[in-house]
């Protein structure tokens, strides 16, 4: 047996090593809590208010115009497109209160004329003179990388995402869903553009499926029809200010409105015809003509968006 002075620092010991256990037990806790705020909390989350942010694209980026409301722990993901003005900061302006209202983060980016002309940006730089460009070089190609872009600023990979376009920012999101349909999105809503794709085979592209080789034109018309696509017009919007008015453009009818109603309606006679689903919507606004602030500010705005 041992004496006295050896227990009393054998019991000193085993005090320090309890101690050296607590605080490692410790440590690791605090190690794993900070891993799993990590985890939950947004890599790069927006600050609260506007803002701005670079979008790397190839060698080169793209400039993209933010807002993040307050109160909004799991906001969705509204990506607004401007018009042929180009004001992709105005845009990102003008949505702001149905960001505040349905917590949406706006990601409003911005197509500068200089690298995207208006075939390039408008028209989904799909075709130019009359010829199909390789699908690596057109411009919708873009909103993929731009969507996985944005939910990783988020931090949340699958965050839900809305597409809004106004205008030439339409015209865009026409030739998006005609002819690269995305398939996570939760809406895409094409306010009062110039031109649609038309779901015809004798149109050509941009206009409409010609061009395409006939099993390809097909599949696409199919997925266009079926997806989940909002036309969203203005019922005052029958001027003639930036309309489009090549012949492609005049076929589909003499004003916005016109050209709205004309390939809804056509849209729908070629998905019964053919037995194909149709996700489509038309939702109108009373009182609005040719104005982004008045459409995304309208209460329809819920119902254009499937709320």
């Amino acid at each position: 047996m041992g004496s006295g002075q050896e227990r009393v620092n054998g019991a000193h010991a085993g005090g320090k090593n309890a101690l050296v256990m607590m605080a490692s037990r410790l440590l690791k806790g605090i190690a794993g809590g900070i891993l799993l705020l990590c985890l939950i909390t947004p890599a790069s989350a927006l600050d609260i208010g506007v803002g701005q942010l670079a979008m790397p694209i190839e060698d080169e980026t793209l400039d993209v115009f933010t807002y993040r409301p307050t109160r909004c722990a799991a906001p969705s993901l509204l990506l607004v497109f401007h018009g042929t003005g180009r004001t992709a900061d105005s845009y990102r302006n003008y949505a702001q209160e149905i960001a505040d209202r349905a917590c949406f983060v706006i990601y409003a980016p911005y197509f500068d004329r200089e690298r995207f002309p208006n075939w390039s940006y408008h028209r989904g730089g799909v075709a130019q003179d009359g010829e199909l460009l390789p699908e690596d070089e057109w411009t919708i190609e873009m909103v993929d990388d731009l969507i996985e872009w944005a939910r990783l600023q988020e931090g949340q990979p699958d965050a839900p995402v809305f597409l809004f376009g106004h205008s030439a920012g339409g015209q865009f999101l026409s030739r998006l869903a005609a002819y690269s349909t995305p398939l996570d999105v939760e809406r895409i809503v094409i306010a009062n553009p110039s031109t649609y794709v038309l779901p015809s085979l004798e149109e050509e592209a941009p206009y409409g499926f010609g061009l395409l080789p006939e099993t390809t034109a097909r599949e696409r018309m199919k997925a266009y029809l079926a997806a989940p696509v909002t036309i969203f017009l203005g019922l005052e919007d029958t001027g003639d200010e930036d309309l489009t008015m090549t012949e492609a453009a005049q076929r589909q009818g003499e004003n916005r409105l016109e050209r709205g109603r004309r390939v809804f309606e056509e849209a729908q006679s070629v998905a019964e015809a053919n037995g194909w689903p149709f996700n489509w919507r038309l939702v109108y606004v009373d009182d609005a003509g040719h104005s982004s602030r008045a459409m995304l500010s309208a209460d329809e705005i819920f119902e254009a968006l499937g709320f």
